[in-house]
């Protein structure tokens, strides 16, 4: 239960904010850098009313006067009362940050104090909401960054809520969405937080991917889009959506051990995958050709970069001619073959920031 002992000093608050704010002001046309605090009220007061409606008919009274763990418990609903509504997600991030950025402005009002427990409601559904799983990079500005540090201090929220706790589920291992895990997510009631469970985990799974095997991030990824578009515009239900995520989780992990059978190592894999899409070389050389011209790609990109080679082009360009020779070499086909290059290139350059490292 939030107590008055625990708020910090508003006034210090007030005043570090609307230091922290000029921009923010600057940038919304009013060519002023601070804000009368009774217009920070008023706005405060009307984005509040927003994110009430967002939350009407869901009683999270418990967040005021419960104990720590009753109030993680309400989480769950709460994210699936958001994802039920159409664009339920991008409306919720977006009015939770416009209040917080007025409530820092308008502390330390007493219509600030007043409504402090509805905030930290609200930032920690948006906080879950916007969590992103391992490896997802993270693009926030610094100045939300710095909104939110503040804002957190003024109604002293306890703590990070992990993504796993939040959808009501136990910490699993989920290297590669494992089946029981997956079992786990299919089984669970509130189908539009088990959507969106989904579809953090995968794409983290994907930003670690995509440092890795470039052609094999991306296609997966096109497939992830495809699947959250149509859900996000109804097109198909939440039931059906989880069905084709998990899919989706199996074929990753399916992925995983296709270096295994072709009796490739991860690196030779991905540029025998950069090799692949054109399906007309996998036709014309067959796989053994194809695994040949990937062992001897690792060996010369290996040899031939440096630290800082993507930064010179006569390295590059050498690095070009060699490719193009290689494939050459073992007939890949030579309409192909600047593509092919290209994707080789590309491919290189990630895994050449992991052998620097």
């Amino acid at each position: 239960m939030f107590r008055p002992s625990l708020v910090v000093d508003y006034l210090g608050l007030a005043h570090e904010l609307k230091r922290a704010l000029a921009t923010y002001t600057e940038s919304g046309g009013t060519g002023r850098t601070t804000l009368d605090q009774s217009e920070a009220v008023a706005v405060m007061l009307e984005k509040y009313e927003v994110c009430r409606g967002l939350f009407h008919g869901f009683d999270y009274s418990r967040w005021i006067d419960g104990t720590p763990a009753e109030r993680t418990s309400l989480l769950p609903a709460a994210q699936e009362h958001i994802l039920a509504q159409k664009n339920g997600k991008e409306r919720c991030l977006r009015a939770v940050r416009e209040l917080s950025r007025a409530f820092a402005l308008a502390v330390p009002h007493d219509e600030a104090i007043r409504i402090r427990d509805d905030v930290a409601f609200f930032q920690a559904v948006r906080s879950v909401l916007a969590k992103r799983a391992a490896g997802e990079a993270r693009t926030e500005e610094q100045l939300d960054m710095v909104i939110r540090q503040i804002v957190s201090r003024a109604v002293a929220s306890e703590g990070v809520v992990d993504i796993f706790a939040a959808a009501g589920l136990e910490k699993p291992d989920i290297s590669i969405l494992s089946e029981e895990f997956l079992a786990e997510v299919r089984g669970m009631k509130r189908r539009n937080l088990a959507v969106e469970l989904l579809r953090k985990l995968l794409k983290g799974e994907l930003a670690v991917r995509r440092r890795r095997n470039v052609v094999q991030a991306r296609s997966f990824a096109k497939m992830l889009d495809q699947t959250v578009r149509r859900y996000a515009n109804r097109a198909i239900e939440a039931a059906q959506v989880i069905e084709e995520l998990i899919q989706l989780a199996r074929e990753m992990r399916e992925a995983n051990a296709r270096g295994e059978a072709l009796g490739l190592s991860e690196d030779e894999l991905a540029f025998y995958d950069a090799l692949a899409t054109n399906d007309n070389a996998v036709q014309v050389l067959g796989d053994e050709t194809l695994r040949d011209i990937a062992r001897e790609l690792v060996e010369t990109v290996r040899n031939n970069v440096k630290i800082d080679w993507t930064l010179r082009e006569n390295v590059r360009a050498n690095l070009r001619r060699l490719v193009k020779r290689i494939l050459r070499k073992h007939g890949y086909p030579p309409d192909k073959q600047e593509k092919a290059t290209r994707t080789v290139l590309e491919q290189a350059e990630v895994l050449s920031e992991g052998w620097a490292a």
